[in-house]
C-alpha cells in the first residue's frame, strides 16, 4: 500500500488555465479518507501552495519553493529548510536589475519583489536595499522572470555561472523551441542541494515512510528529481519526452484531468 503520493501543481494539478477541477478534489479526498498522504510539491511560494493545498483536500504538509521547505501548516512548524547562499542572491538580483526585468525571493510564506504583479497580497516590494533585506532575511529560493522572452534568454549564462546556486526550473520556451514563448518567462534559482527529489527523501525520513511507498506524479523537469527516489512515478501527457521517459507511466494530460485519472485507478 502506497503512504504518500507527491504532485506537481503547474502543469499538472491544474490544467492549462491554472484552474483545480471538482474530480481532481473529489478524488484527492477519496485517496485522503483511505489514509494516504497527498502532499503538493511546488516551485511556488509557501503561502501560495499552503492555500492551493487546503482548497484541493490535500494533506495537511506541503513541499514549496521547488524543494527548499517542508512545512506542516497545521502546526505552523517548517519541518525542512535549504537557505541560499547570500552571496549568490545579491548576484542574482544584480544580474536582474542591470537586465531591467523582475526579481523575486521566496522568504517566509511569501514573495519579495523588485516589482510587484501580483495584486493579491502574494508579494511585497523590496523596500530596502539589498545588503540589508539579506543580512536580516533568509531567503529558499530567487526567480529572475520577465515577459519578453528574448531578455530572459539572454541572461541564461549569467545566472547558471553564479555560485552556490543552480537553476532548478525554467519556463518550457526556454528548452522547447516549440513551446509557446507567452506569459512569464523564468529561471527558478536555489541552494545546489535543493530538489524536490531531496525534500520528498527529506520528508520520508521524518514521517518513517519508505520511499518504495511513495508515488510521484508531475510534468517539467524539475520533477524528475522526485521520479528518481519515489517508488513509483507518473508522468503528464503534457510532459515533454524527457520527462516521460523517466517515469514508470503517463497518464493523461493536466487539461484532462490526468492525475484524477490516475488516481482513480489507483484506489480501485
Amino acid at each position: 500500500m502506497y503512504k504518500a503520493i507527491f504532485i506537481d501543481i503547474d502543469g499538472t494539478l491544474r490544467d492549462s488555465k491554472r484552474n483545480l477541477s471538482q474530480k481532481t478534489k473529489e478524488t484527492i479526498k477519496k485517496v485522503t479518507d483511505k489514509g494516504i498522504l497527498v502532499i503538493l510539491c511546488s516551485g511556488r511560494p509557501r503561502k501560495y501552495t499552503e492555500d492551493l493545498s487546503k482548497k484541493c483536500g490535500a494533506s495537511r504538509y506541503i513541499i514549496n519553493s521547488g524543494g527548499s521547505s517542508i512545512y506542516d501548516y497545521e502546526e505552523q512548524k517548517v519541518l525542512y529548510r535549504e537557505i541560499m547562499d547570500k552571496n549568490a542572491c545579491k548576484d542574482l538580483y544584480e544580474i536582474a536589475e542591470k537586465a531591467g526585468v523582475r526579481f523575486m525571493m521566496d522568504v517566509g510564506d511569501g514573495r519579495v519583489v523588485t516589482k510587484i504583479k501580483q495584486t493579491d497580497g502574494s508579494e511585497t516590494l523590496l523596500n530596502t536595499d539589498i545588503d540589508t533585506f539579506l543580512r536580516e532575511n533568509d531567503v529558499v529560493q530567487c526567480i529572475v522572470a520577465d515577459e519578453d522572452f528574448e531578455k530572459i534568454k539572454k541572461l541564461k549564462n549569467k545566472v547558471e555561472s553564479v555560485k552556490n546556486a543552480e537553476v532548478k526550473n525554467r519556463h518550457k520556451s526556454l528548452t522547447n523551441k516549440d513551446y509557446p514563448k507567452e506569459g512569464t518567462i523564468y529561471y527558478d534559482l536555489a541552494n545546489i542541494e535543493c530538489s524536490k527529489g531531496n525534500a520528498i527523501k527529506k520528508f520520508c525520513e521524518k514521517m518513517n515512510i519508505e520511499l518504495k511507498d511513495t508515488i510521484a506524479i508531475g510534468d517539467g523537469l524539475n520533477d524528475i528529481s522526485m521520479f528518481e527516489v519515489a517508488g513509483y512515478s507518473v508522468a503528464m501527457g503534457n510532459s515533454p519526452e524527457k520527462v516521460k521517459e523517466k517515469a514508470s507511466e503517463v497518464t493523461l494530460s493536466n487539461d484532462q484531468d490526468g492525475v484524477a485519472v490516475f488516481l482513480e485507478k489507483l484506489i480501485k
